[in-house]
């Protein structure tokens, strides 16, 4: 065993930062903890938290390839955020102007869940958890 105790971040790369950052920390809530930008590979780098704890890292590099399709291309499928209440969370993002798809129950856990993405088409998913 390796000894992996969590997750400790989880990088993003986005293709018009200013647009990324107000996305994920006014629309979703995340704190902006350091911002660096790094000159000798024109990107920029953010830390973001949520309820004190880091978890994303937001990145900007220049001319990044799209992604090739989603949520069912090879790699990573979608990043899950858990809410307590859906209903207000996606009322939350439908007025931010953010799009979701229909709720969805999932079958394993009864649980309600819902998709959307940031601003560069990276699927993102709310999935209610009342603990």
């Amino acid at each position: 065993m390796v000894g992996i105790k969590k997750i400790h971040h989880i990088a993003v790369i986005c293709t018009d930062y200013e647009q990324s950052k107000r996305f994920y920390c006014h629309t979703l809530g995340f704190k902006l903890m350091a911002e660096h930008y790094r000159a000798e590979r024109k990107s920029w780098k953010a830390d973001l938290s949520m309820n004190g704890q880091y978890m994303i890292e937001l990145f900007s590099f220049p001319s990044p390839p799209p992604r090739v399709s989603q949520p069912e291309a090879c790699g990573l499928r979608h990043l899950a955020f858990s809410v307590s209440d859906l209903d207000v969370a996606v009322a939350e993002l439908k007025a931010s102007g953010v799009e979701c798809e229909e709720v969805r129950i999932d079958p394993y856990t009864g649980k309600r869940f819902t998709f959307f993405s940031d601003p560069d088409g990276l699927p993102l998913e709310f999935y209610e958890d009342s603990e």
